[in-house]
């Protein structure tokens, strides 16, 4: 069997980057134990999985997991329904999702594919989870306009944990103790007071220098980030922090 590992299909932030394409938002494919989901699957996901070397097959995928309901981690997520299922014909595959993506003026999963699918799962913070002896582990519920919870998955004897959009808050660091490798998504260069809830480098210092994790992988970069070069920032980081911190690339796979 093939070892776990990782794939980020996009390492897109924020409106700018996402709307003009200047990295991709196609979320990240995630292979362990012979399972294989997908983690937030914004625009292009579909094709991202298409171009891949080797290309990632939708309809042999296990589970789709939405952190939350926003346009940039969810787009895709009906068409990967739609594909895992085979248009309805083979009733196979989990969705895992907040309530609020599932219910509501928020809701983001059309009523017609929710048949094709073997369940649907609701998310809820701290608690644990399984897609047939693959566990994962949702963190408490993260500081976003929307209902989002970050998520923690075994792999390969390692805890790789994806710590989504949010506003940092101390309540990150305790809920993310654990973590092996830590995944963050660093929309900003620096903090505002504009009341965005996005991590900042400042921010992602304070919590790496916190967890001392294995290795920190940067992704989900707003143009602030890319302008001040992500490999920088990413090697300052380890300096200042001792742990190995990468910035993450489009089609970037991360062996557990």
């Amino acid at each position: 069997m093939e070892r776990p590992f990782i794939k980020f299909l996009g390492t897109a932030g924020a409106r700018f980057v996402v709307a003009r394409q200047l990295r991709s938002s196609g979320g990240v494919f995630i292979y362990g134990d012979g399972k294989r989901l997908i983690l937030d699957p914004g625009p292009g996901t579909l094709v991202r999985c298409a171009s891949s070397r080797p290309s990632i097959d939708i309809t042999e995928l296990d589970g789709v997991i939405l952190t939350h309901n926003h346009i940039d981690h969810s787009n895709d997520v009906n068409i990967l329904i739609d594909g895992m299922t085979a248009g309805g014909f083979k009733r196979r595959g989990l969705l895992f999702a907040p309530k609020e993506a599932l219910e509501g003026e928020g809701a983001v999963v059309l009523p017609y594919l929710r048949e094709f699918l073997e369940g649907i799962v609701v998310l809820e913070g701290e608690r644990e989870y399984s897609i047939d002896g693959l566990r994962f582990y949702t963190s408490t519920r993260h500081r976003h306009p929307v209902e989002t919870y970050g998520v923690k998955i075994d792999l390969g004897g390692k805890r790789v944990s994806f710590m989504v959009d949010t506003g940092f808050f101390p309540g990150l660091i305790e809920s993310y103790r654990d973590s092996d490798i830590l995944v963050m998504n660093v929309v900003r260069y620096r903090a505002g007071n504009d009341g965005i809830m996005h991590l900042s480098v400042e921010d992602a210092k304070r919590v790496i220098r916190s967890l001392k994790p294995e290795k920190a992988i940067l992704t989900h970069f707003g143009m602030t980030m890319l302008r001040a070069r992500p490999h920088d920032v990413a090697r300052r980081l380890s300096e200042e922090t001792g742990v190995e911190v990468i910035a993450a690339s489009d089609g970037m796979r991360v062996e557990v």
